[in-house]
């Protein structure tokens, strides 16, 4: 009983249930990511690079047969994968970047003042001093 206890505070705290949500939108954004890379950005620049279809360039190793599939390096594929890893990347860095920009700058915390001003005098005096010594005031 003391082990599931345990895990139920290891499981509460606030940095994991913050990580879990992470995951999770970030796995949905790697889904918005990936389409954006296969249906809007890779058939333009297919279409530059002379109608190459980028996802089925590839290798043959071993040709099909009626027993086996076709051995493939599939490397248009790896090509897309390393595009959504760019985008990704560059898409995070902008929006951290906007955030960071956003975020209000913590202001630093005043320093504890040294002087004080004499009531009598109104002449700045050390904070310590229990005397002014321009018009020799207790205070």
């Amino acid at each position: 009983m003391a082990m599931i206890k345990e895990f139920k505070e290891f499981a509460m705290r606030g940095n994991v249930v913050d990580m879990a949500v992470g995951i999770i939108i970030g796995g949905a954004f790697g889904k918005i990511i990936s389409s954006l890379v296969n249906d809007v950005i890779m058939p333009p620049i297919g279409i530059l690079l002379g109608n190459v279809d980028f996802s089925n360039l590839a290798i043959t190793l071993k040709a099909a047969s009626p027993e086996a599939e076709a051995v493939t390096i599939k490397y248009g594929l790896f090509i897309n994968t390393v595009l959504d890893f760019l985008i990704v990347a560059f898409a995070i860095f902008i929006l951290i970047k906007q955030m960071n920009r956003l975020k209000k700058k913590e202001e630093a915390a005043p320093a504890e003042p040294t002087t004080k001003e004499c009531p009598k005098c109104f002449s700045v005096i050390p904070l310590k001093a229990s005397r002014c010594p321009n018009c020799t005031s207790e205070i």
